[in-house]
């Protein structure tokens, strides 16, 4: 006897998701998440704060990308919502008047919390991968690091490890130095220093 088949999720399913969650659709399969806690929301926005003055509008920058915060991606039967992603824009010149965003982005940002690291790091950095996205960060508050990947011949090649205060270079963005002091600035202070704890 055949085993039963899975419904495959559709767009519905995302649009019936319960309100102040995000909603995506990996592989087929409906996945939802608890809107990202203080700390991931509070490194989101400084990468953010960070990129989009230099390379969003060419301030202290080249300038050349549009940057967006938690845009919906569709990229083939995919629905995918990253932190971040950018496009060069002789790639998307202008932001559509669109729900869902078809031109997969040249780099995308995933901020992780204890409910989505598995999640981004096994099920949709692939996607990302078949889908030709250039680069992606993925940022872990709670360990204060960033780690800094390329796509070389269709897999994820780490480039770098960036971490604390350390002041980095890197790609896509190397035309600028950031201050990862300035992501982690109105974070607790981290459980392992005196005096404090920290709650993910």
């Amino acid at each position: 006897m055949a085993a039963p088949t899975t419904k495959r999720a559709t767009y519905q399913d995302v649009l019936d998701a319960p309100e102040h969650t995000v909603a995506e659709i990996i592989d087929g399969e409906l996945h939802v998440s608890p809107r990202p806690a203080g700390p991931a929301t509070s490194v989101g926005s400084m990468i953010g704060a960070s990129l989009i003055p230099p390379f969003g509008r060419g301030r202290g920058g080249p300038g050349g990308w549009i940057i967006l915060d938690e845009p919906e991606l569709h990229l083939g039967d995919d629905v995918l919502i990253p932190d971040l992603a950018g496009w060069r824009r002789e790639r998307m010149p202008v932001v559509e008047d669109v729900t869902g965003f078809t031109i997969a982005p040249d780099w995308v940002c995933e901020v992780l919390s204890p409910s989505t690291e598995r999640v981004d790091r096994s099920r949709k950095l692939p996607i990302y991968a078949s889908m030709n996205v250039g680069h992606a960060w993925i940022v872990h508050p709670r360990h204060r690091t960033v780690e800094v990947l390329r796509l070389h011949e269709g897999k994820w090649l780490t480039l770098a490890v960036h971490r604390d205060d350390q002041r980095v270079r890197a790609e896509p963005f190397e035309a600028i130095e950031i201050d990862l002091a300035d992501l982690w600035a109105d974070l607790p202070v981290r459980a392992s220093e005196p005096a404090a704890t920290y709650a993910p």
